[in-house]
């Protein structure tokens, strides 16, 4: 925004001699880079501008010096004060004085000043076409604005307590599915930091009874002395990544005791083991560059990290540019596909940062600069469309949105509670952490939850097993996790919008599989806890439980191939088992046409295994018909829990 008057001796708007002798002094102090600090002579140049003006008070030139120096100190109310008296003191304005005016209009919220200033500059002849394009945005984001503050969101944020704030900066929250557990950024100070006395480490906070415990460091083996923060967990609470600032140069720099960085800052990743998180490792490339990576975000089906790069950085790095949001995938050998930017309707050529992506996996929340908006950095949503691409940015409206910058939104698993950091007054100091109910037309689809513990079934230890989670529509898999190799413990994030088939497997054991329904998740408002008994391969029967058929019908249904294609696998896996298949139903109907019904259907699950080339050999069909019910057949419920296809191992 700032600006330098090209005056040459002699041709400035003063007469004073004096007051001349002083604004150059002021000149050459802004010119001068303070070796310690990077930055002008600040104090020096004000100390003379000021000297200048006391001379002569209708002194244009330093009137926009002065005004240029108040911008480097972050001071743009005053710097419009003397910018306004510049233009009003000179005989002759340079265009562009109206464009910087504009600027500073918008950085402080003054929209219909910034409206004018924009149009005055643009119709000046022969405007600098990026300084049109400059004025033309600022001209949409004041109409945006004006009609955002005229009708403004309800919203009340409350701050989160002396448990999470203190009078040091939080920022940056994460959280479980289960909304549990809260991680956040804690600016602290430390003698010990490599630069200056502060630096930056990870804070978790837990729900009790409704309260927020006192936050505390989340572990040693994660913070050090250097720079950690903006944690996002993944959605079980298994792993957390996070990020770690050091300049490091093709991961052979070593910091935090045994940290190697690829550059000025890596995402790193610690796995939770038992009550204890382990020594972090970098993911390294592709993910991490000799660039600027940083605010992760994991998908709550375990596959997509979700990131910032930025590539060029202003003086300090204070200020990175042409950041942008990438994802990567996760393979099938745990490594990870070469980061992606995401498109268009969500990157600009601007500044995007504080990537969430919400657990329904289908709503993106972040902050740009770059899009429509009230000014600074807004809060925008996206959501995927049909074509799993995603759809123009929403902002999220004033006064979730302001003039200033606006970042590091965490909107919890059912939609309806969103966190945020601010250094609005009535807080502990500096930045808070404060929540708020969000509005519906921001939401994003409601999620609950599923947590519990997998087990042997037989000696009751723990298992490390796999998780997945496959929509009953396509037979996709939409969120994938693994059990807690120390106590078993799961935790994965569910979409009240699909439903589906839960299968687990674990190396030696039979598959387990379980199948929710829509109605069944919309009664859930606080989650489900179930135990997994995972089987040892051995002889014995267990229900298919998401093999599915028409009434009266033997075809298999297309949401039966989520189980079938697990059935074919396991098969796979272990080509000395072989099995029977066996057809139940319930009592309604005569007994020879259940007897029928269930053969058909047995027979159907073999037939679809042979074309999938299992050997007819290796299995066997049976029809039960209603002779062998699990519960007396009295309810509706009981009936369908009769109506069921068995596999036996033999």
């Amino acid at each position: 925004m700032s600006s330098c008057s090209t005056a040459q001796k002699g041709m400035y708007s003063s007469k004073s001699k004096k007051a001349i002798k002083f604004y150059e002094s002021a000149r050459t102090c802004f010119n001068t880079v303070d070796p310690l600090t990077g930055s002008p002579a600040l104090d020096c140049a004000e100390e003379f501008v000021l000297k200048a003006l006391d001379k002569d008070s209708l002194f244009s030139e330093a009137y926009s010096l002065a005004s240029n120096i108040k911008i480097e100190k972050g001071d743009v109310e005053n710097a419009i004060l003397y910018r306004e008296k510049m233009i009003a003191y000179s005989s002759r304005v340079p265009a562009v004085e109206y464009f910087y005016l504009a600027s500073m209009y918008m950085a402080t919220g003054q929209y219909l000043k910034c409206k004018m200033n924009s149009q005055y500059y643009l119709n000046q002849i022969n405007p600098n076409p990026k300084l049109v394009n400059a004025c033309l945005k600022f001209k949409k984001d004041c109409d945006f604005a004006l009609d955002a503050i005229a009708s403004p969101s309800s919203i009340e944020p409350v701050n989160m307590g002396k448990a999470v704030n203190t009078d040091r900066p939080e920022y940056f929250p994460s959280i479980t599915a289960d909304d549990s557990t809260f991680l956040f950024t804690r600016r602290v100070i430390d003698e010990n930091a490599p630069w200056g006395n502060e630096q930056e480490d990870i804070y978790v906070s837990t729900k009790l009874s409704g309260h927020w415990s006192n936050g505390e460091l989340i572990s040693d083996n994660i913070n050090s002395f250097y720079n950690e923060g903006a944690p996002t967990f993944s959605a079980d609470g298994k792993y957390v990544i996070f990020v770690g600032c050091e300049t490091g140069n093709k991961g052979d720099y070593e910091y935090g005791g045994n940290r190697k960085g690829y550059g000025s800052c890596d995402l790193f990743a610690s796995e939770k083991i038992g009550d204890n998180w382990s020594i972090p490792f970098n993911l390294g490339p592709p993910i991490n560059s000799k660039h600027w990576e940083t605010q992760p975000s994991f998908s709550s089906d375990g596959k997509t990290l979700y990131f910032i790069r930025g590539l060029t950085f202003d003086r300090e790095m204070r200020n990175p540019k042409n950041q942008d949001i990438y994802f990567s995938e996760l393979t099938d050998d745990k490594g990870w596909t070469k980061p992606k930017k995401l498109n268009q309707n969500i990157n600009t050529s601007a500044r995007e940062e504080s990537v969430q992506i919400h657990p329904d996996g289908q709503t993106l929340y972040f902050s740009s600069n770059g899009h429509t908006g009230l000014g600074g950095l807004d809060i925008y949503m996206s959501k995927l469309d049909d074509n799993d691409q995603w759809g123009k940015a929403v902002n999220l409206g004033y006064p979730i949105n302001s003039f200033v910058d606006e970042n590091s939104i965490l909107v919890s698993s059912d939609g309806e509670l969103a966190y945020f950091a601010s250094n609005r007054e009535g807080g502990f100091g500096s930045l808070d952490l404060y929540s708020f109910k969000l509005p519906k037309k921001y939401q994003p689809i409601n999620t609950t939850y599923m947590k519990g513990r997998v087990f042997d079934a037989d000696t009751k230890k723990p298992l490390a097993a796999k998780f997945e989670l496959k929509d009953l529509s396509n037979g996709k898999v939409f969120k994938q996790a693994f059990a807690n190799s120390g106590n078993g413990e799961f935790l994965v994030a569910i979409p009240k919008n699909k439903e589906f088939a839960l299968h687990a497997e674990h190396e030696g054991y039979l598959f387990y599989s379980m199948n929710y329904s829509k109605e069944k998740l919309t009664e859930s408002s606080s989650g489900f806890s179930i135990d997994v008994p995972m089987s040892p391969i051995q002889p014995g029967s267990f229900v298919l439980e998401n093999i599915f058929f028409d009434v009266n019908e033997w075809t298999l249904k297309k949401e039966s191939n989520a189980e079938l294609n697990l059935l074919l696998k396991f098969l796979n896996l272990n080509l000395t088992v072989k099995v029977e298949l066996a057809g139940h139903t319930d009592s309604d109907g005569d007994k020879e046409s259940n007897q029928i019904l269930s053969e058909n259907r047995a027979k159907a699950v073999v037939d679809w295994l042979v074309l999938k080339g299992i050997a007819e050999d290796r299995m066997t069909f049976l029809g039960y018909g209603d002779t062998m019910p699990l519960l007396p057949n009295t309810s509706v419920e009981n009936k369908a829990k009769n109506r069921r296809t068995e596999l036996k191992i033999q």
